[in-house]
């Protein structure tokens, strides 16, 4: 495949690799954000058990959502690249988009509507800001010495 990252696993273990990682990372944030919630809502002198107890309850709940999202992310970005035969940027929003609609399905037509738009601008503008990122800090290349005279 032309263009494509030779530094990522191929696409079954990517799918794999993305939802895991989602996974610890909807966890961990979750289970923060739980956690300081739920202290916030207890009583004084049970704050540090009633955060516990909040974490416990929907930190893994949160960890699944966000793995849901990451595997069915890299699953349609892998078929976009076996289809579309490229690796660019346009996988992703597109992933994003089907991502978004698909998820939001149950809630009928306009929901789906509404959601892959949101999940395709969503990713372009996180795109976006990559490409932007890449060429301001991009290094530049050493400006080259003229050859030295014959003689």
């Amino acid at each position: 495949m032309r263009g494509s990252d030779v530094s990522r696993d191929p696409c079954p273990w990517v799918i794999l690799n993305d939802a895991g990682g989602a996974f610890a990372m909807g966890a961990i944030g979750g289970g923060t954000w739980h956690y300081i919630k739920g202290a916030r809502n207890s009583p004084y002198g049970e704050r540090f058990r009633g955060g516990m107890n909040a974490m416990r309850a929907r930190g893994p709940i949160i960890g699944g959502n966000f793995a849901v999202w990451g595997g069915m992310f890299s699953t349609f970005e892998c078929v976009l690249k076996g289809i579309r035969q490229k690796e660019d940027p346009w996988n992703s929003i597109g992933s994003g988009a089907i991502t978004g609609g698909m998820l939001a399905a149950r809630g009928g037509w306009k929901a789906a509507s509404v959601s892959a738009v949101f999940g395709g601008v969503l990713l372009a503008l996180i795109e976006g800001v990559g490409i932007a990122m890449n060429r301001t800090f991009a290094q530049q290349p050493p400006p080259m010495m003229p050859p030295p005279p014959a003689q």
